[in-house]
């Protein structure tokens, strides 16, 4: 991580954040030894962060009514924007707060090299390969990880239709989530002797591109890991995919809950949960006796059914492999 240059942008940072904030005020002694102050700090918006945001806020609450302690905190949003996130991560710990929770790898990153001088803890949520983004091995980091099993993704493409050829990975190349699980796509598809085109984007526009060059090149199926990027831009490609019976596999609920067609991944409600859980044990107890970062427990496969009536498409294999999840397109 370069440390160095990264201080001297927060140093630089001078744009305006946009952010929302969100006080929780539970009941409980409002004497400062009951009182714990946390910062949420969202790469960007979208609906995995968004709903890893909300049960965090939601367990917080929990466990200020359990435990009879106040808990304050604020949500804000990076809007993808690393200056925006040191300018947020310099804020959480100017404001002194007991524990900054970054949701995904970029926002984490930050978090923890602004945290590097105070030793505020950082607890993040949602890093897929926490040693590819340098976040193991730090005394003062831990947190929750997504991780993608993408064997058993790709086990799923060829389960429904074992004659499938050509296989698209569609992803960002800003985003480190990505590297590991496409490698494994490639070097499972070498393995099958099944080719595979890449197309790649790191904005809105650039995925709807790719999302297209895909279809014109003719394959038959599309893998996306949980990439950030992508997953911000799944409203506006579905339909892309779908109208030419592509079937788009990717790495979390979300997407799928966006219009993608499949996934087996982690419940990101139970993600969160489990990082504010993490958090509390920060605040209260230290940094002591924790891991590096916890694994979540994937094996829920989600299928969305209006993308599957769109592709024609037959889901009925994944029965066997796992718990079924059926869901249609939120345009929320």
């Amino acid at each position: 991580m370069k440390n160095v240059v990264l201080k001297k942008l927060m140093a630089a940072a001078l744009s305006a954040v946009m952010m929302l904030s969100v006080c929780a005020c539970s009941a409980g002694s409002a004497d400062k030894g009951n009182t714990y102050k946390v910062a949420v700090i969202k790469q960007l918006d979208h609906a995995s962060l968004d709903e890893i945001a909300n049960a965090i806020t939601a367990e917080l609450d929990a466990i200020a009514a359990e435990k009879g302690v106040k808990i304050e905190y604020n949500v804000y949003s990076g809007q993808n924007d690393q200056t925006n996130l040191m300018q947020l991560s310099n804020q959480a710990v100017g404001d002194q707060v007991d524990a900054i929770i970054p949701i995904a790898t970029m926002a984490a990153q930050v978090a923890t090299t602004a945290a590097e001088d105070t030793k505020t803890p950082v607890v993040y949520a949602a890093i897929s390969d926490p040693t590819i983004a340098e976040l193991t091995g730090i005394d003062y980091v831990t947190g929750t990880s997504d991780g993608l099993n993408t064997e058993f993704i790709m086990d799923m493409i060829f389960a429904q239709n074992p004659d499938i050829t050509s296989v698209g990975l569609l992803y960002s190349l800003s985003e480190v989530n990505s590297v590991t699980p496409i490698a494994e796509a490639k070097a499972y598809l070498d393995k099958k002797g099944i080719s595979y085109v890449e197309a790649t984007g790191n904005t809105n526009d650039e995925i709807v591109a790719a999302a297209s060059s895909l279809v014109a090149s003719g394959v038959q199926a599309v893998f996306t890991p949980t990439d950030n990027v992508v997953m911000a831009a799944e409203l506006a490609i579905y339909e892309t995919f779908a109208n030419a019976g592509i079937l788009h596999y990717a790495g979390a609920d979300s997407f799928v809950r966006n219009g993608a067609f499949a996934t087996c991944g982690v419940n990101y409600t139970d993600l969160g949960t489990r990082t504010a859980d993490i958090a509390f044990q920060a605040m209260t107890e230290g940094m002591d006796g924790l891991e590096d970062y916890y694994l979540m427990d994937g094996g829920i496969i989600t299928v969305n059914t209006d993308t599957a009536a769109a592709a024609g498409a037959d889901y009925s294999a994944f029965a066997g492999m796992g718990e079924l999840v059926e869901v249609v397109t939120s345009e929320e």
